[in-house]
């Protein structure tokens, strides 16, 4: 028989291995391994795996609607294919590759050394936007655009019925709803998936651009793919061709306005680009949660874990209000938009000085949507060890003033301070003794004062990652990191002699959080972005 292997890839529909396997005409199981190897990993929740499941048990339904045999397993998948190959011969196992941390990759490794073994031949087809193999990102882009514009596979009407497996789901009562976890709109499965896909670019692209950057408001105006796209529920393929069918389908209707919607259609393509992208890095650098891309600059930090300030800072007790915000909402929700993400790592890296892997491994853990290429590149980058990123090291008052200048969202999130007038709800420490005593908010009891004072310490912060970047091994370390990461996109503009054309053009408010560009070190490009 055939084995179809899902990993992050659970849906029906663009599938490569599923079609292969079921155009064979031989019999086929269709597998899903719950593995409790991935869940002893420091990056990995309950959260991921409820979501994994949720998404495997609507992949299961939908499969057995169509005939298929499906077994959902708790296990080892060698061990489970062992017992699968003793009660019915493997000719072919079926799977997409996968990009994943270094323990996912030794995973890999022991399947092909089984398959090896056993005369089984394992057909691994490609990933999204991954290419296998690369040392450079020199051909990367053309062969991920020439992927990316190949028609999608069709979801088959039907699938074989193996005639003496049953289908089986050994995790019923073992992994819990992934709504019990989390206060969360996201339902499991490819129909709920198209359902967020199709809403974004029929109406809720409105309000995109306008709103992406307010952790109040994102919720409802991002696209929220990010979760099924995550888990393979929505290919980026998919994606990537529903949203150009959209800009084919807008034009000549009265009722859109055309400029706005190309402008956020394109905001949110470019998006999902980038995510291929950083997916493409990790595919390059396995050990990306624990090991800097730039090791020497990473070691010339030289940043130290204090106990206290981790715990006030995963705990969202920092005493800076909207921080605390932040990470209280991303506690309860699962999720939350981008440029709060970046905030949050930076304030751990540049702010409080803590190690990027333990904070890393705890923004990690809180993701619905957590997908280990993007979250370590940003990472690394939000914690400048890259050396070939501008320091960014965000002021949470900034962000505050900018996207919740009234308060509320810090209200709704820290309601200790919900009687704090506005004019201090940003700062509450600054109200007077007798203030403080009015509203029932008196700092260091109802309220923690703030662990340290914010602007000097992110001082400090800058200074010493800029005297980091000046050491020769860790310039010439940062050379070899762009040669094999850096985004290529700069060096085809360098190389062009047209003469560019100035056009008047509104700046997208999270395009700089994306940008993978050379930076020297205490450069004016630098230093222009150090308000974030």
């Amino acid at each position: 028989m055939r084995v179809v292997w899902f990993k992050r890839d659970l849906r029906i529909a663009d599938h490569g291995p599923l079609v292969e396997a079921v155009e064979s005409g031989e019999d086929i199981l269709f597998l899903y391994v719950h593995e409790p190897e991935r869940c002893r990993q420091p990056d990995v929740s309950a959260l991921h795996t409820a979501w994994e499941v949720a998404n495997a048990r609507a992949l299961s339904r939908s499969l057995q609607r169509r005939g298929g045999t499906v077994q959902i397993r708790i296990g080892e998948p060698t061990a489970i294919l062992s017992e699968l190959h003793a009660h019915d011969p493997l000719t072919h196992l079926h799977s997409h590759q996968e990009t994943g941390l270094m323990w996912s990759w030794e995973r890999d490794k022991r399947v092909a050394g089984w398959c090896r073994a056993n005369g089984v031949q394992w057909n691994e087809h490609p990933s999204n936007g991954v290419v296998r193999g690369l040392e450079d990102r020199d051909r990367w882009n053309g062969l991920r655009n020439r992927r990316m514009t190949a028609a999608c596979f069709a979801a088959p009407e039907s699938v074989q019925t193996h005639p003496y497996i049953d289908s089986i789901d050994e995790t019923v009562e073992v992994v819990p709803d992934h709504r019990n976890l989390v206060n969360t709109p996201l339902e499991a499965g490819e129909r709920a998936a198209h359902g967020w896909l199709d809403s974004f670019v029929e109406r809720r692209w409105v309000d995109y651009l306008a709103t992406i950057s307010n952790p109040a408001t994102s919720p409802n105006a991002s696209s929220r793919l990010s979760a099924y796209i995550a888990s393979g529920v929505l290919s980026v393929r998919q994606v990537k061709q529903r949203l150009l069918k959209a800009m084919h389908e807008a034009h000549g209707q009265s009722s859109v306005n055309m400029a706005d919607f190309r402008k956020n259609i394109n905001a949110f393509t470019s998006r999902v680009s980038w995510r291929c992208h950083f997916v493409q890095r990790l595919e390059m650098e396995t050990t990306m949660n624990t090991q800097s891309i730039n090791p020497q600059l990473d070691a010339a930090l030289e940043r130290t874990n204090v106990e206290q300030r981790y715990q006030a800072w995963a705990d969202g007790r920092t005493g800076w209000p909207f921080f605390d915000a932040c990470m209280r909402s991303l506690k309860a929700t699962g999720w939350i938009n981008f440029r709060m993400r970046a905030m949050m790592q930076s304030v751990a890296a540049y702010t409080l000085w803590l190690p990027w892997q333990r904070t890393g491994n705890h923004l990690a853990r809180l993701f619905i949507d957590y997908e280990p290429g993007i979250h370590w590149s940003q990472i690394h980058m939000q914690s400048g060890i890259t050396g070939i990123n501008a320091v960014r090291a965000y002021s949470i008052l900034k962000q505050s003033l900018d996207h919740d200048e009234a308060g509320d969202f810090i209200r709704t999130w820290v309601p200790e301070l919900s009687m704090v007038p506005t004019p201090y709800i940003h700062e509450p420490w600054t109200m007077s003794d007798s203030m403080q005593e009015t509203t029932g908010t008196v700092i260091g009891v109802h309220y923690p004062k703030p662990i340290v004072d914010e602007n000097e310490a992110r001082g400090l912060g800058i200074k010493a990652a800029y005297a980091a970047r000046k050491h020769e091994e860790v310039k010439a370390q940062s050379a070899r990191v762009y040669s094999r990461h850096g985004s290529r996109k700069q060096r085809r503009q360098r190389r062009s002699t047209r003469a560019p054309v100035k056009k008047d053009v509104e700046k997208d408010p999270q395009t700089s959080l994306l940008d993978f560009q050379v930076a020297q070190a205490g450069s004016n490009e630098d230093k222009g972005r150090l308000k974030g």
